[in-house]
This record gives C-alpha cells, sequence and structure tokens, in this order.
C-alpha cells in the first residue's frame, strides 16, 4: 500500500512539474509580430514639370491628431496646365514626434509590403490613359518604381495631360500596406489602408 501511495504522489509531482513547465515556455514564447498601419500626419503631393523643375504644383492633405478620431483632411486642389508631362512624388510624414518621422522613407523600405493606387476623371490624362488602376490594378499606369521582386510603389509616377481642360474632375491617391500578400496582380482591396485621399482636379 505504501509503494502505491508512493507512486501516487511521484505520479502527481511529475504532472505538475510538466503542467509549470509548458505554462513556463508558452510565457516565454514571443509574441506574434503585429503588422501595424503608419501613423500619417501629413501627406503631400508634388507634381513637377518635366520641362521646367521650378513649375510646380503642391497639395496636402493633413490630420494634426494622427490615430485620433481625425482623418486626413484635403486642403488643396490640384491646378495642372493643359498639354504637360508632370513627375507626381509625395512627401508623407508622422509630425506628431518631434522631429517629425519621415513615413515616405519607412514606406521605402518597406517597398515590398506597400502599392499606391490612383483613380482620376476619365481622359483626363493622356498618359497614363483611362481612369486609373484603384477599380483594376491593371490598368495602365506610369510608376518609376519597383521593389525588389520588380513589383510597382508608386512613390514616383509620370503623368502627361489631357490637351482639353477640366474642371471640377477627381484625383485619388490610395496607399496600401500589403504584408505578406503584395505580388504583380494584387489590387487596391488587398490589405489595409494606410490612405485614400481623394482631391479635386483642375485642367487648365
Amino acid at each position: 500500500m505504501k509503494v502505491l501511495d508512493y507512486f501516487k504522489k511521484i505520479t502527481l509531482y511529475s504532472l505538475l512539474v510538466a503542467g509549470i513547465l509548458i505554462t513556463g515556455c508558452k510565457d516565454d514564447d514571443p509574441p506574434e509580430p503585429e503588422n501595424e498601419l503608419e501613423v500619417i500626419t501629413d501627406v503631400k503631393l508634388v507634381f513637377t514639370n518635366d520641362a521646367d523643375a521650378t513649375d510646380v504644383v503642391e497639395v496636402s492633405a493633413q490630420d494634426p491628431d494622427g490615430e485620433g478620431v481625425r482623418e486626413l483632411v484635403i486642403l488643396d486642389e490640384i491646378n495642372l496646365d493643359v498639354d504637360k508631362s508632370y513627375t507626381l512624388t509625395f512627401e508623407i510624414f508622422n509630425n506628431l514626434e518631434s522631429p517629425g518621422e519621415d513615413i515616405g522613407d519607412e514606406i521605402a523600405e518597406e517597398d515590398d509590403e506597400h502599392q499606391l493606387f490612383f483613380s482620376f476623371s476619365n481622359d483626363a490624362f493622356t498618359d497614363p490613359d483611362g481612369d486609373g488602376n484603384i477599380d483594376n490594378a491593371s490598368d495602365p499606369l506610369n510608376y518609376n518604381d519597383r521593389d525588389g521582386n520588380g513589383n510597382p510603389l508608386g512613390l514616383s509616377t509620370s503623368w502627361t495631360t489631357a490637351s482639353s481642360t477640366l474642371s471640377g474632375g477627381s484625383f485619388t491617391a490610395r496607399l496600401q500596406h500589403q504584408p505578406d500578400i503584395k505580388t504583380s496582380t494584387s489590387g487596391a482591396t488587398d490589405g489595409d489602408t494606410d490612405f485614400d485621399l481623394q482631391f479635386v482636379l483642375n485642367i487648365q
């Protein structure tokens, strides 16, 4: 009987030790990494005339509370000249910190996780033509930058305006965060949206 009690105690102790070890291992496991969205307070679109670097059109959106209740607010309209070629670049910052954090640099470093998509009033541009690639990722868009896999990024793009004027049109830039899912065919609804900005577009 004493032998039986002894074995019961040994078994009980063994189970307790095993449970503690298993629990301890679980607690020590590192947490799964999270793919957090960028904190963005300021976005500037910069259209530079390819024939005259002094001819620059800048428009901005701002969200001074970052992750707070406010969203990015459009501050300007885009006013471009007819029949001109422009290169569009971005200045993207988190200015909740001092000095501000250049989120554009971070996006460039994580180019395999991000892509900018665009939509615009139909035939506002002769190149690219159409209405952009937000509705269909394979529609024409002139990307000047690519990630390491050869897929487009969009921090630099090329645009040629139409020869006819446009008043009160639209131009949308959408930044998608696509960790582990960005491919040559991923679209503007894949992943999470870092920003989605719709500006009024005028071509004069």
